[in-house]
């Protein structure tokens, strides 16, 4: 063995020892208020892929979508299609707001997908909710923001992660949620003239 691979093995065993002396002092559980915002893309495709773990260890969830629309997805068509005995899916949104330039009826939807999201979380059977683009929601104040804080902090099961999703993540969010993740854009195909495609963006 060269001495270069007895310092590698060496520095390894240390971070090692370390690294499990950390872990052992990490005991707690809960459940988790999650973040997934920032302009690059991924957060609702992350916000998924927690929802397909749990899934796979067959924990109830549910799906609360609150911008999209009635466009098929390949997550909403699976997670129905397989999956409907154990993830709950609504789709509340009537599209983007520059679609349906009604701010009345995004007002309302949004609202109603709210009420739904509510009743979904109070379940203590669903292990985990993904609240799909409700940043976009309470950023345009379709929904009270201190309603959203109070609800999280007061009312949520002490053992349900809710996830959020959405550009624009207001500060006060941030500030109660136990893990934030942005999304950082660095290069976008949509900038070079390619349209969104299957598989990637739905």
């Amino acid at each position: 063995m060269t001495d270069d691979s007895d310092r590698h093995n060496s520095k390894m065993a240390k971070k090692k020892a370390a690294r499990d002396k950390i872990m052992a002092t990490k005991t707690d559980e809960k459940g988790l208020i999650i973040v997934h915002t920032g302009k690059g893309k991924g957060k609702s495709t992350a916000g998924f892929g927690m929802i397909f773990r749990c899934i796979a260890h067959q924990m109830p969830c549910a799906v609360v979508q609150f911008i999209k629309g009635g466009m098929s997805t390949g997550e909403r068509d699976l997670i129905e299609s397989r999956f409907g005995d154990i993830c709950q899916f609504h789709t509340m949104g009537e599209g983007f707001t520059w679609e349906t330039q009604d701010r009345d009826r995004d007002v309302a939807a949004a609202r109603a997908a709210w009420e739904k999201a509510k009743t979904l979380i109070r379940d203590p059977a669903n292990r985990m909710v993904l609240l799909d683009e409700i940043n976009i929601a309470l950023r345009y104040d379709y929904i009270p923001l201190e309603e959203v804080l109070s609800f999280l902090t007061t009312e949520k099961p002490e053992m349900t992660h809710v996830v959020m999703t959405g550009r624009n993540a207001r500060d006060e969010l941030i500030e109660i949620a136990d893990l934030v993740t942005e999304m950082e854009l660095v290069k976008h195909p949509f900038r070079a003239g390619i349209k969104a495609q299957i598989g990637v963006e739905f």
